[in-house]
């Protein structure tokens, strides 16, 4: 009996050993298991040259009525304020790609490439972004309408619809705006492709609504301007 007590006793630790080491294998199967999730941003925006900005002091020191614009954050429309990247496949049904995202969602990402574009026109006294203390005679606001990887044809191609608002803050009022769209074909049919491409086209529409700015304020600029007024000279008899 003695030894069949110890014989049962040395049997259940041999099972409780397996049965942790089997455990065990699977948790490390698992994990290895694990997808790693890959992360994109909208390229980093190139810095204003140190030339540019000495140029644009010099524009600014001439022009003290120069306005200083603000930006807004962007917003997104419905399905496109997420970090997930979206592509579409058949009209009207919007897809996310699994392993891939960006890194914050576009709309946040779109803030700094704009402010930079806007510094380097040199045609604004100061280029501020939201929530800001300073105070501001333009207010730009921007939404993203789609960004998304078609797969309509071959290439693919990334879709980008941004729409810009243009305000005086003193009045509340939009002085102008304008719906930006454009696409670029993706260098390869994979997500990485689409981001290559949606970087193309971002700055692309970037510096458009960059333009865009800077003829409405020079309109508004001759439009407050005075007007000189001629008086016909007097015939002499």
């Amino acid at each position: 009996m003695i030894f069949q007590s110890i014989a049962t006793s040395y049997l259940r630790y041999l099972f409780g050993l397996s049965t942790v080491c089997l455990l065990s294998s699977c948790s490390v199967l698992t994990a290895n298991k694990v997808d790693h999730i890959s992360v994109y941003s909208l390229g980093n925006a190139q810095p204003t040259t140190e030339p540019e900005r000495q140029e644009n002091s010099i524009d600014t020191l001439r022009n003290p009525e120069t306005p200083t614009i603000i930006l807004s954050m962007p917003r997104a429309a419905a399905g496109f304020e997420t970090k997930q990247i979206a592509y579409v496949r058949l009209a009207f049904q919007l897809e996310y790609f699994s392993l891939n995202q960006w890194i914050a969602p576009p709309s946040a990402m779109l803030l700094p490439l704009m402010s930079h574009a806007l510094e380097r026109t040199g045609d604004f006294n100061a280029v501020l972004q939201s929530p800001s203390r300073a105070s501001g005679q333009l207010r730009l606001d921007l939404e993203i309408i789609r960004l998304q990887q078609e797969f309509f044809k071959s290439p693919s191609q990334v879709h980008f619809t941004l729409r810009a608002h243009l305000i005086d803050t003193a009045s509340r009022r939009v002085i102008a705006w304008q719906e930006f769209d454009a696409a670029v074909a993706a260098p390869s049919e994979d997500p990485y492709g689409g981001v290559v491409a949606a970087n193309q086209v971002v700055r692309l529409l970037v510096e458009q609504v960059a333009d865009f700015c800077v003829r409405t304020q020079q309109q508004q600029s001759q439009l407050k301007a005075p007007q000189q007024v001629s008086f016909p000279t007097p015939e002499k008899h």
